[in-house]
């Protein structure tokens, strides 16, 4: 039951990574990814905990890059980031309580917020002005961001509510499958009917 649970999982995350990432499909920094890699190491059996996801999301971005060209330096730092939350989740493990998880989820989606926008800033691939090398430039980074776009403290909002939405909701169906699991497997196994007919009895002269 649990490796089948682990398949129909497996399945769920590629699944939901690939929709969320569609580029219109949800608001900006809105995304299932942070909670999916928190609950992958969270969930997931060690080998496919780490190479789901990060193959999911290689694929997906060489999709993207074909009709986009979303490649730039900081994105290895964002693989970095998501290896990292995927560790997070094998930290808590599936036993942790469901209010462990949701907080790891929200953790995971702060960290991820505040790597890779200290990561723009740094790195700073587009020579954003704004972005200057010192104290002043990091938050602007986090907070106002560069001219003609919206502020990165929303996008932050947007990472903290998607992290921990998805995270709750991923969180909880799994604890409820869980449960049911164990429930089904401590559920006492149907009497036998004791008004069912015996069998006949052999006669004694059949008997050798």
């Amino acid at each position: 039951m649990k490796q089948k649970s682990n398949v129909w999982l497996a399945v769920l995350l590629m699944v939901v990574f690939a929709a969320t990432r569609w580029p219109g499909l949800m608001p900006p920094n809105f995304s299932a990814a942070y909670a999916l890699v928190f609950c992958a190491g969270a969930f997931l059996p060690r080998p496919l905990a780490w190479w789901l996801p990060l193959g999911t999301m290689a694929l997906t971005d060489l999709a993207l890059n074909l009709h986009y060209d979303s490649w730039k330096p900081t994105l290895l730092v964002s693989y970095a980031v998501y290896a990292l939350l995927i560790w997070l989740g094998t930290r808590c493990g599936p036993r942790a309580s469901w209010l462990k998880l949701l907080g790891g989820g929200v953790l995971g989606a702060i960290v991820f917020y505040l790597i890779t926008n200290t990561a723009a800033w740094l790195f700073n691939p587009f020579g954003n002005p704004e972005y200057q090398r010192d104290l002043a430039g990091w938050f602007i980074a986090l907070t106002k961001g560069t001219a003609g776009y919206a502020e990165t403290w929303r996008f932050f909002l947007n990472t903290l509510l998607s992290g921990g939405l998805f995270t709750g909701l991923f969180a909880g169906a799994m604890k409820f499958t869980a449960a049911e699991s164990a429930r089904e497997k401590e559920a006492p196994a149907p009497a036998e009917d004791e008004t069912a007919p015996a069998p006949d009895a052999e006669p004694e002269e059949a008997r050798p």
